[in-house]
């Protein structure tokens, strides 16, 4: 972190607090983040289940600081990595000072889909209805979906946004700030995340990768940054191993010739540069490693824990 941040010695007025974003796998949840952030710390893809842990991102509305929580996407886990998965999400509620519960309103069994999120919140006296992609449903449709909810579970308000639009999503900011609890920033005014800058390149390379492969891509692949150095130019130089479990499954990343990673390392360079403002050289290696969602260490890598 960088400068001195906020506290409630320097203005009494000062808020700040944690907001945990629950919802079903492609609520959005990421998209969201991004959007009250102002900025990408999340990375977003059209495949289900793209975020795997729990990302803070840090926004401002006046003197309030509101850490957000993207969580994976809630669904019924059977694998190990799944199972940590929802297990990170549901963890976030701990502590969480207000939970929004993201429905994807074009969802056409949103109703249905989110009794399992709906029922486990109904006794959370801080959760806020947020029904998201409101520009893909009719407007009596979208008021049925809101009053359905509401009748069955216990929200203290509800909000219709686009997250991908960026529409409502600044009246939910205000709302959610004044909600928060007086108290110091947690974090410098001028950082958006929490997440090491070597795991957010490691991130960006496996948006890349989803991008890139679309339904070729298995979910059991895994993103390393093995090396970072810096020169005095500014310059970074970047290693990046990306896990595999089957040699077959490396061709796929490869692609003929090594093209397909090239281009992946090309994109993710790209953001990089941006990000940084500096130069980037970013080499990526493809390793398989068998039963890497078995490993304990994987899991730490990713901010997860095993389940037992």
């Amino acid at each position: 972190m960088t400068g001195e941040p906020i506290t409630s010695e320097d203005d009494p007025e000062t808020r700040c607090g944690f907001v945990s974003i629950l919802g079903l796998t492609n609520a959005g949840k990421s998209t969201l983040v991004n959007a009250l952030v102002g900025s990408k710390v999340s990375i977003v893809s059209r495949k289900v289940q793209t975020t795997r842990s729990r990302i803070l991102g840090i926004a401002i509305d006046d003197k309030t600081q509101v850490v957000l929580i993207d969580t994976p996407g809630i669904f019924d886990p059977s694998k190990t990595l799944e199972k940590a998965m929802v297990t990170a999400a549901w963890s976030s509620v701990e502590g969480a000072d207000i939970v929004v519960h993201l429905v994807d309103a074009g969802n056409k069994n949103a109703a249905s889909d989110n009794d399992i999120i709906g029922e486990r919140l109904h006794d959370v006296k801080n959760s806020i209805l947020v029904l998201n992609k409101t520009d893909k449903v009719s407007k009596p449709q979208l008021l049925a979906l809101s009053q359905h909810l509401n009748d069955r579970f216990s929200y203290q308000s509800t909000f219709m946004i686009s997250a991908l639009k960026a529409d409502g999503t600044d009246d939910l900011l205000k709302a959610l700030s004044t909600d928060l609890p007086v108290g110091p920033w947690l974090f410098d005014e001028d950082q958006i995340t929490d997440m090491p800058m070597r795991l957010m390149a490691a991130e960006i390379t496996r948006e890349k990768l989803f991008d890139q492969l679309h339904q070729e891509l298995p979910y059991s692949i895994f993103v390393e940054t093995e090396n970072w150095e810096n020169f005095d130019d500014g310059s970074v130089k970047i290693d990046q191993l990306i896990y595999v479990q089957k040699d077959s499954q490396k061709g796929i990343v490869l692609g003929k010739g090594g093209s397909r990673v090239k281009r992946v390392g090309q994109d993710a360079r790209v953001e990089l540069e941006d990000i940084l403002g500096h130069r980037v050289h970013l080499k990526l290696f493809v390793k398989v490693k068998e039963n890497w969602t078995e490993n304990a260490e994987s899991y730490t890598l990713m901010g997860l824990e095993l389940p037992k």
